[in-house]
């Protein structure tokens, strides 16, 4: 099976990856988009908690009582500035209504109901600006550790054209905390301009798991284990937005030791 999720050109969903196709245990993720004036229902299954990113465009939320009226706002994802999020527990209905053209990603993984629904503003998010020359990108904690959720890690990262990101090579697939923890990994890519292209890796050790991508704007890789550089051809700007989850809610990471040099001054 192929790690590559290609988008859908036209109809509502996107892409979309569960527990089931994917293979695993922990990641369920999902994009879709919506036309001005429509609306779309998301129900959250018993034992999955939620993650809704409001990427582009101005929404509505309504998750039974409550209503977060007109969040989101961004035209692009490659806007300097966070998005809108909503996160919500188990079986919690979702119902969204689109002012305007929007599209939106739903993240899932295992949970038992121990957080309440919230809205996860934009001015909340942390932003900071990870590596340094060609391997400069920027980073926007949508749901990180430090904040509540079971299972969930969610985040989102623009590389400049002509970068490296997810670099050196990484892996979080052992359960060896501190020194790594467990996690499985979805990357939603898009691309500025659109025609354009990412190349993704993901590769293990032993190279039991080796396949590299050309990943087009809106495709999906799924990440099961191993290391997983992405690189940013000359004149193409590449967003992806990371969805994590695994038996312990932690983010311990190891680097392929043979690319470990790059990281000394």
């Amino acid at each position: 099976m192929s790690l590559l999720v290609k988008a859908q050109p036209e109809g509502r969903r996107i892409v979309q990856v569960t527990p089931e196709s994917a293979g695993w245990r922990h990641v369920g993720f999902e994009s879709l988009r919506l036309r001005a004036g429509e609306s779309a229902a998301l129900d959250l299954p018993p034992g999955r908690e939620g993650c809704l990113v409001v990427l582009t465009g101005t929404v509505d939320v309504s998750a039974g009582a409550h209503v977060f009226e007109r969040i989101g706002g961004r035209a692009s994802v490659f806007e300097p500035r966070s998005p809108d999020a909503v996160y919500a527990p188990p079986a919690t209905p979702l119902r969204i209504h689109a002012h305007e053209d929007a599209e939106l990603a739903l993240a899932t993984a295992p949970g038992q109901g121990r957080h309440p629904l919230r809205l996860i503003a934009a001015d909340t998010m942390q932003r900071s600006v990870r590596g340094q020359g060609s391997n400069t990108r920027y980073v926007c904690d949508i749901l990180p550790q430090t904040e509540a959720a079971e299972s969930l890690l969610v985040v989102e990262v623009v590389t400049p054209a002509a970068h490296s990101s997810s670099y050196p090579p990484h892996k979080h697939d052992s359960d060896n905390v501190p020194q790594e923890s467990s996690l499985e990994e979805t990357y939603y890519h898009r691309i500025d301009p659109p025609q354009g292209f990412a190349f993704q890796r993901v590769y293990t050790d032993d190279r039991a798991l080796d396949e590299s991508m050309a990943v087009c704007d809106r495709d999906l890789v799924m990440v099961p284990r191993g290391y997983h550089p992405v690189v940013m051809p000359h004149g193409y700007r590449g967003y992806y937005l990371n969805v994590m989850a695994g038996p312990r809610r932690v983010w311990h990471f190891k680097n392929d030791p043979v690319h470990d040099w790059l990281m000394k001054p």
